[in-house]
């Protein structure tokens, strides 16, 4: 439900795009909340929830949904801060944690931003939630058996305890090879560095082990940057 998680995490992937060793990053989405007592109401607007939370007025909160309309554009998204449905997220978190064990996090992530942010729907409406998980690939019954108590959610809680242990105070935060954070919808130049760093060091820690042919096996078919292939 925070605008720069979205548009961290398109920023982050177009990092990922250039990223020539991707294909060897494992990424997995923590839940966070930034107001876990949020209460659905319907009828009130993005703007009067922000202005009463932050101490905004109206216009100032309208100020900001346009600023951040325009950085979401600037990232390739759209946003349509007016249809925003202000909900509790701690179900759709626990959508999430379903969602990754059956790999599918990053999936429920994508379709859960786009309908909040997007198309205007309620991410803590358990009927939405349901369609989500199902239009992600999850199957209906077992969305549905979640939803309908509290499974997960302490999955959901650990997330939320880890992260202030590491010293997460906003979102979003990335954590890469668990030693260096960064803080915020960077820019991918960023996370392309972030990216490079961590993943160089953590190959430096990992080297390659290469069999000893002639000690441990007979050899298999391979061949040489000469050309020769035996």
């Amino acid at each position: 439900m925070c605008p720069f998680c979205y548009i961290g995490k398109r920023n982050f992937e177009t990092a990922m795009a250039e990223f020539t060793e991707a294909g060897q990053i494992g990424v997995e989405w923590k839940s966070f909340q930034l107001d876990p007592f949020i209460r659905a109401e319907k009828g009130k607007s993005i703007e009067e929830y922000l202005a009463e939370r932050k101490g905004w007025t109206p216009e100032q909160a309208r100020q900001m949904n346009h600023q951040v309309t325009g950085s979401a554009q600037a990232a390739g998204l759209e946003f349509n801060m007016d249809r925003i449905v202000v909900a509790n997220s701690f179900d759709a978190h626990r959508l999430i944690q379903l969602a990754k064990r059956h790999h599918l996090g990053d999936r429920v992530e994508e379709l859960l931003f786009r309908a909040y942010f997007t198309e205007g729907k309620d991410v803590g409406d358990h009927a939405t939630l349901l369609e989500l998980g199902v239009t992600a690939g999850l199957d209906r019954k077992e969305v549905a058996e979640m939803l309908s108590g509290d499974a997960l959610g302490d999955d959901v809680r650990r997330d939320i305890a880890r992260a202030r242990q590491l010293g997460v105070r906003g979102v979003p935060f990335f954590v890469f090879n668990d030693k260096y954070g960064v803080s915020g919808a960077q820019p991918a130049a960023v996370f392309l560095q972030a990216l490079r760093q961590s993943y160089g060091e953590w190959a430096e820690s990992h080297p390659l082990r290469v069999i000893d042919t002639a000690a441990d096996t007979a050899g298999g078919p391979s061949c040489t940057p000469d050309g020769t292939c035996d």
